[in-house]
């Protein structure tokens, strides 16, 4: 069964920084693109970070500059460094991951939108990790 486990989010003043991580399990394909998604209460989900296999990334406008994509292939992970951070910032931060064999039956899948996007669809996520940055 494959699961991500993300990690890292707390509570941070307004300009601190934190490091999410992102563990995935129980994936048997060779991974093509992950990201980060966050939604925020009453808003709707957006997509943060992308990158696939190749190193190829990209950033949502609202973060660029400030948040920083990478993973460890030998671990299976992936990281959303952040920077800078704001109030408009906070949400449950998701990791997400783009498979060409998706979940059995009814699964919520993301749609990137094109673009700069190295991803095309997220069909896999965690459980997400709650940042909350006060001003």
């Amino acid at each position: 069964q494959v699961r991500l486990q993300e990690s890292g989010g707390d509570s941070v003043q307004a300009g601190g920084s934190l490091r999410l991580s992102c563990a995935v399990f129980g994936y048997t394909y060779s991974i093509s693109c992950m990201g980060w998604i966050r939604q925020a209460p009453g808003k709707e989900r957006e997509v943060v970070a992308a990158m696939d296999s190749n190193g190829a990334h990209a950033y949502a406008d609202a973060v660029k500059g400030r948040f920083t994509i990478s993973e460890d292939k030998d671990k299976n992970a992936l990281y959303l460094e952040m920077t800078g951070l704001a109030a408009e910032d906070s949400a449950m931060y998701y990791c997400a991951l783009e498979s060409p064999v998706p979940p059995e039956g009814d699964y919520e899948d993301f749609r990137l939108g094109g673009g700069n996007w190295p991803c095309s669809e997220f069909n896999y996520w965690g459980q997400g990790t709650q940042v909350t940055v006060s001003s």
